[in-house]
């Protein structure tokens, strides 16, 4: 999952779930500090102990607090590995809380748009659980809020003036059009990654970022 997100060192890694915290313990490897959720008093207690004593203090905490209440507004890189129902349910707080980036899940989350799917080896310690030997890894880039009236800057070859694009927003689908020298066309081929959004003008070849 940290591959597929392709966390950094600026990144801040939030894991919501328990178990034997290899998810923030390998973060670590890539200079990112972690924060991982805790719900189970002792095996909680032993792995933070052993993030202690590999030199991790300051870096990866174990919080036990209700999933629901946690503050994920920190996280740069949010990792789940829960029940399909439960992460559905965090869907809006993800949506409220989380700033344009990404979110890597071992479930999916009932909205496929802006997903992508990766099917890795799985890990060997699992095969004899699952059956299988590769997983399935679900990525989310989390959409910023774009929906409404915006200035564009336009390129030189397309006009000196800015045009007025409003646009609506379903998540990561986002329509609009907008006004150049009183004409007002569809825009084309909008998509939306993140903060970054691109788009199309009717007849130019190269797209225009926008914000």
């Amino acid at each position: 999952m940290l591959k597929v997100a392709e966390v950094g060192p600026s990144d801040f890694v939030i894991d919501l779930g328990s178990g034997d915290g290899r998810i923030v313990l390998t973060a670590r490897r890539c200079s990112a500090p972690g924060l991982r959720r805790r719900d189970q008093g002792r095996a909680g207690e032993e792995v933070e102990r052993g993030g202690a004593q590999r030199g991790l203090a300051d870096r990866v905490k174990f919080i036990k607090r209700d999933l629901f209440k946690t503050d994920i507004s920190q996280a740069t890189v949010l990792t789940m590995y829960l029940l399909p129902d439960t992460v559905n349910l965090l869907k809006d707080k993800f949506l409220a809380e989380l700033k344009p980036g990404t979110a890597s899940s071992r479930t999916t989350i009932r909205s496929p748009a802006g997903s992508r799917e990766v099917h890795p080896d799985g890990p060997r310690d699992k095969v004899h659980i699952s059956g299988v030997t590769t997983t399935l890894i679900y990525m989310y880039v989390v959409p910023a809020k774009v929906a409404g009236n915006w200035s564009a800057k336009m390129p030189a070859a397309v006009s000196n003036r800015p045009a007025d694009a409003a646009l609506k927003q379903q998540l990561t689908r986002v329509s609009g059009s907008a006004k150049l020298d009183g004409k007002e066309v569809p825009l084309e081929d909008v998509r939306l990654r993140g903060d970054r959004l691109t788009f199309r003008w009717p007849g130019a070849k190269a797209s225009s970022p926008g914000r």
